[in-house]
């Protein structure tokens, strides 16, 4: 295996059975999507294990997109949203709209809902769009159906989340399978859920898959890195408060001292003091040369 990174997403094949999968592995970019968002550990942990198997499903896509995940609810926790491109650059964010301590499963955080997959591509008219029921108590019944259901083919999923580190264990058995071995899928199936939350957690991909399956022959592929790069965009959000009017941001500073524009998903907070609104809005600036954005504190 090459160098190992601190988030990542490794393939394997199981070639003797011709069984697929995957582990998932997010530390750094689990921790800065946390970053200053302060959540409920029953949100943290919805979100976190929809993190780990928006990487696995990224790590397949074949061609340039991205793939945007949204698990909507009339519950306490009201969306869940993360965003992967084909090459692993992850965001995320989780709406709690009202306390959820001593809360677990989907039906007491999410309540009646839906998971909505979009694929934006640059070769496609128009994204895609697909939505089904939430069927199950979990993330990973969620997306275990979901998979079985886009792919027609059985899979297995498991996912587990902790303040630091979230992580997956991902396995589909493919066509030939059964002309392989008939009791190849019914095996690895049994053996992968026997895995402990702490060894997917705590061991990497192939101290874990040696663990899991060790009569089985496990070809291991090279980690992909999965990063956070979502770099603050100030120049656009000075464009979207010009489009709103010097009236209305005006009074928004009046009312609340300054003018506090976030971004969710990408976690970031641009802040717009009364020097900044009046450079935004400076009628020096007319001359036909673009505007610079202001200087953001």
């Amino acid at each position: 295996m090459s160098k190992q990174t601190s988030s990542y997403v490794q393939r394997f094949m199981l070639e003797a059975l011709d069984i697929r999968g995957a582990v998932v592995r997010l530390d750094d970019v689990w921790q800065a999507l946390q970053r200053n968002r302060h959540y409920p550990e029953e949100v943290a942990q919805l979100l976190g294990q929809m993190c780990a198997v928006a990487a696995v499903i990224a790590g397949n896509l074949k061609q340039p997109g991205r793939l945007t995940f949204q698990v909507q609810g009339h519950g306490p926790v009201g969306l869940l949203v993360v965003d992967c491109s084909d090459t692993l650059n992850m965001r995320a964010m989780a709406r709690a709209d009202a306390d959820t301590a001593g809360r677990s499963g989907l039906a007491e955080l999410i309540g009646d809902g839906r998971l909505q997959l979009t694929l934006d591509s640059p070769s496609m008219r128009e994204p895609y769009i697909s939505m089904v029921p939430l069927e199950g108590e979990s993330i990973a019944d969620v997306f275990e159906h979901y998979l079985q259901q886009s792919e027609q083919q059985p899979a297995g999923l498991w996912l587990a989340c902790s303040p630091d580190r979230a992580a997956a264990l991902f396995l589909q058995k493919l066509p030939g399978a059964d002309a392989l071995d008939a009791d190849g899928w019914d095996r690895v199936h049994t053996l992968a859920a026997t895995v402990k939350a702490e060894e997917l957690l705590g061991l990497q991909a192939d101290t874990l898959l040696s663990r899991l399956f060790a009569e089985e022959s496990v070809r291991l592929f090279d980690a992909r890195v999965v990063d956070h790069d979502w770099p603050r965009e100030p120049g656009k959000i000075a464009a979207m408060l010009r489009s709103l009017g010097e009236a209305e941001v005006r009074q928004m500073l009046a009312e609340q001292g300054e003018v506090v524009v976030r971004d969710d998903l990408s976690n970031h907070a641009y802040h717009f003091d009364a020097t900044d609104i009046d450079a935004l809005f400076s009628e020096e600036q007319g001359d036909g040369v673009p505007p610079q954005p202001p200087t953001l504190h």
